[in-house]
């Protein structure tokens, strides 16, 4: 019989720390959200199919959450909306929950309930903040009502509405819904939580699974151990003012996550996502004193590693599988743990685009890549000692398919466990039968995401955050050292010491990542600090009253430009390569994983030649404003002059009309100098902006945001904060382009 080929699928589960420890309140809902969406189901539809083993990394302080949850009655500010009888909110309440209780998938999770894509409806797929006080007039008490239902019942994993009476009868329902009806489906929610950990802890002693671990609260331990770690991958980056040096953090993040383990698990964890698949070679002796025997990261780290570039075929296959797909054994001095390389392509497919196929044909696309990969490694070694490691978010992709990702992971699995030539099986059963035969000559220090760390150190919001926490670290050492504080309160400001180490915070500062929850995490990280000085009865620091998210930053696009552009201004993609060299600023990923709703526009190209600059504007939704009004949208410009490019767009019988003017900020108002000549609007908007007419110069550095108004009220810029910014180029920029 031929021999099957072994992949390791591990689901990675974590959300931030949300909870605030002197309050006890939690900042937010997602960890409650999640888990009666994702958690439980994951573990447990592999009861159909026994015999496709994966792993499920648990990262402590999601399963602290849960706990705390399903435990302690925790609570948070969704919840307490939900919980406030709908005839008694205030005005700021209601407010509220129309700007909140659609955060879900419009498509997936909202459109399946009528009542709720019509209250959606009625409140306004774009609004702004000022339009709720006047929208609050079209919905009567018994609306917020049912919105409080179906925001909190639309999350429930489909396992739980098909087969639990109560929810099936709430969904066949419809609307018109009770106060205790609402009271019982917050019940239904604490007991769906409560079932999570024991359902994990059934599976892995039934062998179906294995549940690893990542350092408790998610830090990124090379930058724990030595924040210079950051330049091995990029040795001119720019540091924070102060060194942090704590490998004694690393340590006490990763002992507390084992230790936790086992009192969660009843074992001890065998293997370790560290966080955001950060390593180092520094890291290698903490994981292995605790006892883990493997780690995981990115493919990127290997082939930095073992300085080697790993090209895929035409059928997208790895040509030096044999390299790829293997356990390494990592060493620091004496100690070592083995290690995974996860593939990045298959890994991707599913957490960003199988999402938009129909299952079948996902489910077989990614079987047909295994079988390919197998036919690869029978010709570079013994095929029992390869693995494909699989390794991605198990939480966030699913809302993005039909069905919760259920018919997608049926349909996956069902294959899994037929095909003769496939064996699914955990990161440690392939060790224990495949120890590894290879030592890394180095362990490149990175992350999963381009091999280095510049998500989370760099970026002037980024150095600022890692300032503060080394100046608030360093003031309780010294408090300590005092020896007068109260042990329980030194204990509780440690707890938020490793709590604000969390990668989270980092992740939404700087220039990549952005959320409608930006101001929230920058409040949250710099209480859990100011809670230090609290506990210890210090006075709070100024610097900690100050938001560290900074509006007037520099953001980076997705794609950078390449060389001149002139494209037609039709309105139209009336040529693929007439946008291709262009700068692309992609709205839609800036958000992340953060439940961020529909936006108007969608991406911003921007580009230019000598003598013009271009824009071009795609929607998401439509783009005129409708029945309620017309859009205005505008190119601000901030540099090296005050200029600004409004255009109005508005429906005009079954066609469109719009205009676009140039404006001069003078004395602190706007005056029209003359009309944009070359714009367009059809399926996009597209506009040439003369330098001349804006007072740009060669080299100078433009600086300008987008923005889209209605009735005078802003409702989306973009960056949502800072700027996009080009150098004005010269004759020879595309020759220099070409050189670099």
């Amino acid at each position: 019989m031929s021999k099957p080929l072994n992949i390791a699928i591990l689901w990675h589960m974590h959300q931030p720390y949300y909870k605030d420890l002197v309050t006890g309140k939690y900042f937010m809902p997602w960890v409650r959200l999640h888990g009666i969406k994702d958690y439980y189901d994951m573990a447990a539809i592999l009861e159909e199919f026994p015999n496709v083993h994966q792993t499920f990394n648990m990262v402590p302080s999601l399963v602290d959450q849960i706990l705390d949850y399903a435990d302690n009655n925790a609570t948070d500010t969704h919840l307490d909306l939900a919980l406030k009888p709908a005839a008694e909110l205030t005005t700021s309440e209601k407010e509220s929950i129309l700007q909140n209780f659609f955060l879900a998938n419009w498509e997936n999770m909202v459109k399946p309930y009528p009542r709720y894509w019509d209250i959606l409806r009625t409140r306004g797929f774009v609004y702004s903040k000022d339009d709720l006080k006047d929208i609050q007039r079209y919905f009567v008490t018994q609306d917020y009502l049912d919105l409080q239902v179906l925001f909190n019942l639309a999350w429930f994993d489909p396992m739980f509405r098909d087969n639990d009476t109560f929810l099936k009868d709430l969904v066949k329902k419809g609307r018109d819904f009770t106060e205790d009806e609402k009271i019982e489906l917050i019940k239904k929610q604490r007991e769906v939580l409560a079932l999570i950990i024991p359902k994990y802890r059934e599976m892995e002693e039934r062998g179906i699974i294995e549940i690893s671990t990542t350092p408790y609260y998610h830090p990124i331990l090379p930058l724990l151990c030595d924040s210079f770690a950051a330049k091995v991958a990029i040795p001119d980056i720019k540091l924070p003012k102060k060194r942090f040096l704590h490998p004694e953090d690393a340590v006490a993040q990763v002992n507390k996550a084992v230790e936790f383990h086992k009192r969660v698990f009843g074992r001890a964890p065998r293997g370790m996502w560290p966080s955001e698949g950060s390593v180092s070679e520094e890291i290698i002796p903490i994981i292995s004193d605790a006892g883990i025997k493997w780690i995981a990261t990115d493919e990127e780290i290997l082939a930095k590693s073992v300085n080697a570039l790993f090209e895929r075929d035409k059928d997208e296959v790895v040509k030096d599988a044999g390299t790829l797909y293997r356990p390494y054994n990592a060493k620091a001095g004496d100690k070592g743990v083995s290690i995974f390389f996860r593939d990045h392509s298959l890994s991707d497919l599913i957490g960003f685009v199988y999402s938009r196929w129909d299952p079948e044909h996902a489910s077989q696309d990614f079987i047909n890549r295994l079988h390919k990969i197998r036919e690869k490694l029978l010709t570079q070694g013994n095929l029992d000692a390869f693995v494909i490691p699989i390794i991605l978010d198990g939480e966030n992709a699913w809302e993005y398919y039909k069905n919760d990702g259920r018919d997608f992971l049926r349909s996956l699995y069902g294959k899994l466990a037929n095909d003769p030539l496939i064996r699914a099986v955990t990161m440690s059963e392939h060790l224990e039968a495949n120890p590894p035969e290879a030592s890394l000559p180095r362990l490149f220090s990175g992350s999963w995401i381009n091999h280095n760390f510049r998500i989370w150190i760099g970026h002037e919001e980024d150095n600022t955050a890692w300032d503060l926490l080394e100046d608030t670290r360093r003031a309780l050492v010294e408090f300590e050292r005092e020896g007068i504080a109260d042990k329980a309160a030194i204990a509780k400001a440690w707890q938020e010491i490793y709590i604000a180490e969390g990668s989270d915070w980092c992740w939404w500062y700087g220039d990549e990542h952005s959320t409608e929850n930006d101001d929230a995490f920058d409040e949250l990280f710099r209480k859990h600090l100011m809670n230090v000085y609290m506990l210890l009865g210090k006075e709070i620091p100024e610097e900690l009253f100050i938001p560290v998210i900074r509006e007037d930053k520099v953001c980076k696009p997705t794609i950078d430009l390449v060389s001149f552009i002139s494209p037609a201004i039709d309105g139209e993609v009336s040529n693929y390569f007439e946008w291709l060299s262009a700068a692309y600023y992609d709205v839609t990923k800036v958000g992340g994983t953060m439940h961020r709703v529909e936006s108007i526009v969608a991406h911003i190209y921007y580009g230019f030649n000598l003598a013009n600059m271009y824009v071009r504007l795609d929607a998401n939704l439509t783009l005129i404003g409708g029945d309620k009004g017309e859009f205005i949208y505008t190119v601000n410009i901030l540099n090296p002059t005050q200029y600004k490019i409004e255009v109005n767009c508005c429906r005009k019988g079954e066609g469109l009309s719009y205009e676009g003017a140039l404006y001069r900020e003078a004395d602190g108002k706007w005056v029209r100098e003359k009309p944009l000549k070359r714009l367009a609007i059809k399926d996009i908007i597209e506009m040439e902006i003369p330098f001349a007419d804006i007072g740009v110069s060669q080299k100078d550095h433009v600086q300008f945001f987008v923005t889209v108004k209605k009735g005078g009220t802003e409702l989306e810029r973009w960056p949502n904060r800072g700027c996009i910014m080009f150098e004005a180029p010269t004759e020879d920029f595309e020759a220099i382009m070409w050189r670099v």
